[in-house]
């Protein structure tokens, strides 16, 4: 009666006669009541028809709303890479047409939660046994769809409400119902064949494992909150419960939706959340923000809206609580409007102009108004949708798995697998994320013969790259190029995966792909990333702490296996005696109490995740030429001593050794370029190199060489001397950005706080939303270099390790509401000062010595007095 016979979608207010507006998560409820009548249906033998009549209508209104975002591709490819409300598809299209009804600045569409939402239900309806997916084209553009919503976790949206902010004033949050949202649909599709049971390989779903984690840890952290203005929210309760599951912790879950209750419920129903002004008498309806503090007026007398209390009703069904279904079945039949085309849903009871007053002395005491729904053929289809389904499972005409034929209600462990062939979440239980027996594969990998002979006379055994041939070695770059190939339609206008690099988690499988074998190492033993693969006590620090995030985030089938690099870089100079004591924690198969099998990554092969890259074809690898991690070649004999390996001279007690300028700057580009060519002094070279990349930049050429090459060489030199203030200038100059640093900053931020960055004296910039990497770079080279140019690089480093210590030890930040960067620089001087009792520099210390630093300034107790110490 109410669907359009071209798109299939569903008009959202029924009160406007000839109403041609449709709104995407309006529709998505309508197609699943229809296609919950036919999974009842198909309990009759004679149905006549209407199984089929009402699955095609579903399917129609899902293809529907596929064709008017497919139309929309290029806006899916720009947020792929910028997170701009600007580029967000749209959430509201044309009734008949399909076409956009608002501009983009006209209407909050950026909505992470629709989008994950349409992805939850494709999936149930496909695994039920629907064809909605007809063509490559589309399986291109629902993986695109899986690019839009993976990184939920760091993108400010305007969440179900399209308010953004409680105080409606147009500004976007981060909520905890979005996320969630965006968590569950990967979960949900992962794996999973887009053609059903009759597909193949290229129509099956890729979901990167580290984005699907980064959500989960972001939404456990936000609830039960669910914004930063919003202390909680009913859109929560869809995401908690039926029809997302997004969270299996029963404790988080139960205290979440206590709270919801606590706070919101009403005797008419539920508050969207507190001083929610939405169709209250005092709103004015003829603006579309509010004025600021407006909020408070809305106090006490917020819509209650029936429609959470059906979701309740539901919610209560999947847990098998008799006394709650009792309960919410009886609200939901006194609030329920009876009519004579049968029982309607009115979407809110307000309070009328005269009662305001009263309610707001005596809460609960006054009699509400209900919506219009029910007269003149008004209805709330949202609404109506989940009663109607509400009513099918009370009645015993839907079973719980009909109605979620994933099985999304029950834990990961306990849900069918859509494909051995692909990897899926399926470890862990709702009270432990990874099994206690896991044992971490750790693969040892000599950079050259010399090297494995050298630690073999320390009873070190390792393989070099020919050793485990045909086995092929990756960097993480040349991984995340393969998957650049997964989504890619030219005839829509879509790249495939943005090139971002893969997580600890991704890097625990072991791929096949184009015929080959592939392991791909981390991140951290990257060379060109940084530099601060070039501390080694950092570095090795760093695969304790990865190698305990396996431990407790594994979640795959199989055990995730760890390929470590070691270069005879890592042993020279002071830190080589950290390295060999870490190789013997593995030699005793225990690692800080995590479980560490040492072996020839042939072995690991049988009882490892391994992941098959289906879409990379020959034709694409042929093209794409991945260049693997390759042997040193041996330039010298092989040798049984560590001293043989050369040392470079290394100053424990380093100190900044900058000259004055100001005859450097009398000279010229010629004279500067011999100087650089002679000069052994790396500071002096350093500050040489800036002048020319001031005067001609980064590309001006000295000799065969341009500026940003050496300064890279000299980086890297600076570095093996451990020359730190060199190397933090340096890296400066070339303006880099550690990897990880935007969820760093989200990982501060979801607990609360705020971040400022900027040097200390200085004009500072306060960042409250989640930011992309573009935009931290920004603010530090635009903040921090003018004034300071190491703190552009320093203050990345704190930025990381800040993200970290929040994240394993929150308690070290209690009280603080807001880190400013520059601040916590200067406590980190002052602290070096007490310490040394000299003015010290904090330029030269090595960044795992900076991070031991910080957490000790952190771990301070803050009634204590320097004086005192």
């Amino acid at each position: 009666m109410y669907q359009s016979p071209t798109t299939g979608m569903f008009p959202h207010d029924l009160s406007q006669p000839g109403c041609v507006e449709s709104h995407v998560r309006d529709s998505i409820y309508c197609a699943t009541a229809i296609w919950a009548l036919s999974q009842a249906f198909k309990r009759i033998d004679d149905d006549k028809g209407k199984t089929l009549e009402l699955a095609q209508s579903a399917v129609k209104c899902m293809r529907g709303i596929l064709a008017c975002w497919m139309r929309q591709a290029d806006k899916v490819e720009k947020f792929k890479m910028n997170q701009s409300p600007k580029n967000a598809l749209h959430s509201k299209f044309h009734l008949v047409t399909g076409d956009t009804v608002t501009r983009d600045e006209e209407y909050e569409h950026l909505q992470i939660d629709c989008v994950a939402l349409y992805l939850i239900f494709l999936v149930q309806m496909i695994t039920s046994g629907l064809q909605i997916i007809f063509t490559t084209d589309e399986v291109n553009f629902v993986q695109n769809l899986v690019f839009y919503v993976e990184r939920a976790y760091r993108t400010t949206d305007f969440g179900m409400w399209e308010r953004g902010s409680k105080y409606n004033n147009g500004s976007s949050e981060l909520h905890a119902s979005s996320v969630g949202m965006a968590k569950a649909a990967l979960e949900s599709i992962g794996g999973e064949n887009m053609f059903g049971l009759v597909g193949s390989y290229w129509s099956t779903i890729y979901v990167g494992v580290d984005t699907h984690h980064r959500n989960q840890m972001t939404f456990n952290t936000l609830l039960p909150r669910e914004s930063a203005s919003k202390n909680t929210d009913a859109s929560l309760l869809p995401t908690v419960s039926w029809p997302a599951f997004a969270i299996h912790e029963e404790t988080l879950a139960r205290h979440t939706l206590d709270k919801i209750t606590r706070k919101l419920k009403g005797n008419y129903g539920f508050k969207r959340f507190l001083r929610d002004g939405r169709y209250t008498m005092l709103e004015d309806r003829n603006r579309k923000y509010y004025r600021p503090e407006e909020i408070k007026t809305f106090d006490g007398i917020e819509c209650q809206w029936p429609l959470f209390a059906i979701y309740f009703l539901i919610d209560s069904i999947f847990r098998r609580d008799k006394e709650q279904i009792e309960h919410y079945q009886n609200m939901v039949k006194s609030l329920v409007k009876q009519t004579k085309e049968g029982p309607i849903v009115p979407k809110y009871y307000y309070v009328s102009m005269d009662c305001i007053e009263a309610e707001r002395a005596k809460p609960g005491s006054q009699k509400r108004v209900a919506s219009s729904e029910g007269t003149d053929g008004n209805i709330f289809l949202w609404g109506q949708s989940v009663y109607i389904i509400s009513q099918l499972l009370v009645e015993g005409l839907l079973n719980v798995n009909e109605l979620d034929p994933i099985r999304r209600h029950l834990p990961a462990a306990e849900r069918p697998r859509p494909n051995s062939r692909y990897s899926s979440f399926q470890r862990g239980s709702s009270t432990q994320s990874s099994p206690s027996d896991l044992v971490i594969q750790v693969a040892l990998i000599s950079e050259s013969v010399r090297l494995q002979q050298m630690l073999s006379t320390y009873g070190i055994q390792t393989q070099t790259p020919h050793q485990v041939d045909p086995i092929q070695i990756w960097p993480p770059c040349e991984l995340a190029k393969a998957y650049e190939q997964l989504g890619v339609n030219q005839k829509l206008g879509l790249s495939g995966r943005p090139p971002r690099p893969v997580g600890g988690l991704g890097t625990g499988k072991i791929y096949r792909a184009c015929g080959s074998t592939v392991i791909c190492y981390p991140l951290l033993f990257e060379t060109s990333d940084f530099y601060l693969c070039q501390d080694m006590r950092l570095v090795l620090d760093d695969v304790k702490t990865d190698l305990a995030f396996l431990s407790k985030c594994w979640k795959l089938s199989g055990r995730p296996t760890f390929c470590m690099i070691i270069r005879e870089d890592n042993l020279r100079g002071p830190n080589a005696r950290y390295i060999f004591q870490l190789l013997a924690q593995f030699k005793r198969g225990d690692c800080d109490g995590i479980k560490v099998r040492l072996g020839r990554l042939q072995e690991f092969i049988s009882s490892a995740c391994i992941e098959h890259l289906d879409f990379l074809t020959m034709r694409c690898a042929e093209q794409m030429s991945f260049q693997p991690f390759v042997e040193r070649s041996q330039m010298t004999h092989a040798f049984r001593s560590l001293t043989n390996i050369a040392m470079p001279a290394v100053n424990e007690t380093e100190t900044e050794n900058w000259i004055d300028t100001k005859m450097l700057n009398t000279l010229s580009n010629w004279e500067l370029s011999q100087n650089v060519c002679t000069t052994a002094d790396n500071y002096v070279q350093m500050q040489i190199l800036e002048i020319l990349l001031r005067r001609e930049g980064l590309y001006f050429r000295m000799d065969d060489l341009t500026v940003e090459e050496r300064l890279e060489s000299l980086c890297r030199n600076a570095g093996n001397h451990q020359q730190w203030a060199v190397v933090r200038f340096g890296a400066s100059l070339l303006g880099k950005v550690v990897d990880s640093l935007a969820p760093s900053i989200t990982s501060i931020l979801v607990r609360g706080k705020q971040v400022t960055i900027g040097v200390f004296g200085h004009e500072e910039e306060v960042i409250e939303k989640p930011i992309s990497p573009q935009g931290i770079k920004h603010i530090l080279y635009s903040k921090c270099f003018p004034h300071d140019i190491i703190q552009a690089v320093l203050q990345q480093e704190l930025l990381l390790n800040i993200g970290k210590f929040i994240t394993t030890n929150p308690k070290l930040f209690d009280g603080i509401l807001k880190i400013r960067i520059g601040w916590v620089v200067q406590a980190l001087k002052l602290e070096l000062t007490n310490c040394s009792g000299e003015d010290a520099s904090l330029n030269v210390l090595s960044p795992s010595a900076i991070k031991s630093l910080l957490l000790q300034v952190l771990s301070l107790p803050t009634s204590k007095k320097y004086s005192n110490r």
